[in-house]
């Protein structure tokens, strides 16, 4: 038997959650591994610790509750740097763990990568416009010494920055890994709305959002809270103003049971382009948000505004997903990315990386 390694998964928000959550799952069932879960940011700021279903080995506080903006979030980052470089010190971990684009993974990969520990990157090579997320997720896929992308797409534009073809393994994305045991709720809604702040001004998103609510207005509908990101004031007016009821967060689980006995999901998720195509179910992806992001044939996009939107839906109601293909996977990657970072050797993935090119 090999030493045991020790990974330490990092998890900033209650959405990359439920993505890590089978990978955090595949570690700790994985005979030559040891897991260490550390909680960041929005978890301890927004108070969704209690989704955590493994024991905590540290926390790393980044934002200050009701406190937002991009002025913030870089204020938020240094705190998250110095945070992890202390939590990597203590646990001396053999892998860091994180995924996607939020300045919680480029905090802790960069007190990482600085401080000599591997770094593991899934859902790198992704393209998604967001705030600041193109920009973070590329950053943070220089600074990783593996790639778990989940697409191949994904996997030859990380080749294509100048990484080495022998750190790159497509896993698929985690998110498709438990939607097959999914069955639909019967209390499903029509339609799911999740509209997530740009980093535009409150005035601006506000008016976006009131114009998807009016947009949505006659289908019976479940509307959800916004993340925290720059602008989301703006959203929750908007919310207000339309006296609906909303809800703040759902447990994975049932957000899917929901989402698979929806007719749409609508707004700027990538839930509308991922776990909505593996579902089989139509999405409006509204604006720019998931710019650049692969759409399968279920995705409608369209810009921001009552017309757009609403001609969108109606495209989007009127598909046939039936024969409906995605390119995330087959619902294996937590077990396979466990695999993975028990058996690489040290010498294909080594702390030290020269350009490809």
């Amino acid at each position: 038997m090999p030493d045991l390694r020790t990974v330490a998964i990092v998890t900033g928000t209650r959405a990359e959650y439920g993505l890590l959550e089978t990978v955090m799952r595949g570690v700790d069932a994985h005979p030559a591994l040891t897991l260490k879960v550390i909680a960041a940011g929005l978890h301890l700021s927004t108070n969704t610790l209690c989704d955590i279903a493994f024991p905590l080995a540290d926390r790393v506080p980044m934002q200050e509750a009701g406190v937002t903006g991009r002025i913030a979030d870089a204020a938020s980052l240094g705190r998250g740097i110095s945070g992890f470089a202390q939590a990597f010190a203590t646990l001396n971990p053999d892998w860091v763990v994180v995924l996607g684009d939020r300045i919680e993974a480029f905090a802790a990969a960069s007190a990482a990568a600085v401080g000599g520990w591997h770094v593991a990157h899934l859902h790198g090579g992704d393209r998604a416009e967001g705030v600041a997320d193109e920009s973070l997720r590329h950053a943070i896929s220089k600074l990783a010494h593996l790639h778990l992308p989940a697409t191949v797409q994904s996997a030859q534009r990380l080749a294509q920055m100048g990484e080495d073809l022998t750190r790159i393994h497509t896993v698929g994305s985690p998110a498709v890994d438990i939607i097959a045991s999914i069955a639909p709720a019967h209390d499903a809604p029509e339609l799911i709305v999740l509209q997530h702040p740009v980093g535009d001004d409150n005035d601006t998103e506000q008016a976006r959002m009131a114009a998807t609510l009016n947009a949505t207005a006659h289908h019976r509908r479940l509307v959800l809270t916004p993340n925290a990101d720059p602008g989301c004031e703006g959203i929750h007016r908007a919310l207000r103003a339309a006296n609906i009821e909303t809800i703040d967060h759902l447990p994975r689980d049932r957000f899917l049971a929901l989402l698979k006995g929806a007719h749409a999901i609508v707004g700027n998720s990538s839930a509308g382009l991922i776990e909505a195509a593996v579902c089989g179910i139509p999405a409006v992806n509204i604006g720019p948000r998931q710019g650049g992001r692969e759409t399968p044939a279920s995705v409608i996009s369209c810009g921001y505004g009552l017309g757009d939107v609403a001609s969108a839906l109606t495209e989007a109601l009127s598909l046939d997903t039936q024969s409906l293909v995605h390119p995330y996977g087959e619902g294996r990657t937590g077990s396979s990315a466990a695999q993975l970072l028990a058996t690489l050797p040290w010498s294909g993935v080594a702390l030290r990386k020269r350009n490809s090119y």
